[in-house]
């Protein structure tokens, strides 16, 4: 079907603004082809030469040269719709998902909410969930852990692990040893199919275990470097002490500071005869349920996420070779880590967390 019409008349001006119009910043392309098809219209093309240039439908040429002969210029913007009025109770869906706690109801049995389970509670699109949520900075997926200390020498010993971190007395060395315990030799029991363009690199689920064994560290607070580490079958007070003698063959002739944890094992009187012999080395522990004073933990968390999460071991010498391996490539390139909160800071952010605990 062809629409013919005559030439559309314009308004007195309209046509300097209407081949402005197109140019203009806050124009849109849309609203520029409408300008266009007035203009044509206006030169008398026929509406089937405009909608070939326009590539407008037939009735959309007849709707615009309308719109513009009943309402000029301004008719041809986007008329502005008044829309659906906001339906979503906003602070209902807050005070749901932060009451009890923000422990969901019993009977749903789950562990915390989600934005799919509370859009379907509230009957509203999932995205909406996830977008109020946004804003008023809610996470309900995520959990952030703490432990409470109840050492009564709690406020001094972070204040003496710390102050070394922070300032180290002069002319001294300051390491920070652990072991990590119970590293698994694990072997697939099943191919592993490798690393491909399209597909990540595959292994089977099942696993054989083929032995365990205890590092022992020692990482240096001033380089970040591990200036002793040693593999033991078992982690007693005789492994300990045979470790710190390590550690001190390793810094010879200066004062030895060494942070360690709080065990019953590393306070056996084997241990205290040893620092008798040993005057120039001194233990400073950190207070009970606070590993996380103890630096050489950062470097257990690299090791065990870069080495031996998805390793595959045949045996336990096989394991402790890699851990060798790794140990020596890290201390190429190792750098320091920096402690940043004061020992004035830390005690009293302990202490909000002992509130909140106590409060609940």
């Amino acid at each position: 079907m062809v629409y013919l019409a005559r030439a559309l008349e314009l308004r007195d001006g309209d046509r300097v603004a209407l081949e402005a119009l197109p140019r203009g910043k806050a124009t849109t392309a849309t609203v520029a082809q409408r300008a266009r098809t007035v203009l044509l219209a206006a030169d008398g093309l026929p509406n089937v030469e405009i909608e070939k240039i326009t590539g407008f439908s037939a009735p959309t040429v007849l709707k615009w040269r309308n719109r513009y002969a009943e309402g000029g210029i301004g008719a041809l913007s986007d008329v502005r719709r008044p829309g659906r009025e906001r339906e979503i109770d906003e602070l209902a869906l807050v005070a749901d998902t932060l009451s009890n706690d923000g422990k969901p109801p019993a009977e749903l049995g789950i562990s915390h909410w989600s934005a799919r389970i509370m859009a379907e509670r509230h009957a509203i699109s999932f995205s909406s969930v996830a977008r109020i949520w946004r804003r008023w900075k809610i996470q309900p997926h995520r959990i952030e852990t703490f432990k409470i200390s109840t050492d009564p020498a709690l406020e001094s010993r972070l204040r003496d692990v710390v102050g070394l971190y922070m300032s180290r007395p002069e002319s001294a060395v300051v390491v920070s040893i652990d072991e990590k315990t119970h590293i698994q030799a694990l072997s697939r029991t099943g191919p592993v199919q490798p690393l491909s363009p399209t597909h990540p690199l595959q292994q089977t689920q099942d696993y054989k275990r083929n032995g365990t064994t205890t590092l022992f560290a020692a990482l240096e607070v001033l380089t970040g470097k591990l200036s002793a580490n040693a593999f033991y079958p078992k982690h007693t007070n005789i492994e300990f002490v045979d470790f710190l003698g390590r550690v001190a063959d390793a810094h010879p002739g200066v004062e030895l500071h060494v942070i360690c944890d709080n065990y019953a094992t590393l306070k056996h009187q084997k241990v205290k005869d040893w620092l008798a012999k040993n005057r120039r080395v001194t233990l400073h522990f950190t207070s009970t349920s606070c590993s996380w004073l103890n630096m050489v933990e950062i470097f257990f968390g690299i090791i065990t996420r870069e080495c031996l999460k998805r390793g595959v071991f045949s045996s336990v010498q096989e394991l402790e070779q890699s851990m060798e391996r790794y140990i020596d490539n890290y201390n190429q390139d190792a750098k320091p880590f920096t402690w940043t909160k004061s020992a004035d800071y830390l005690p009293g952010k302990m202490k909000r967390k002992q509130t909140i605990n106590t409060q609940h």
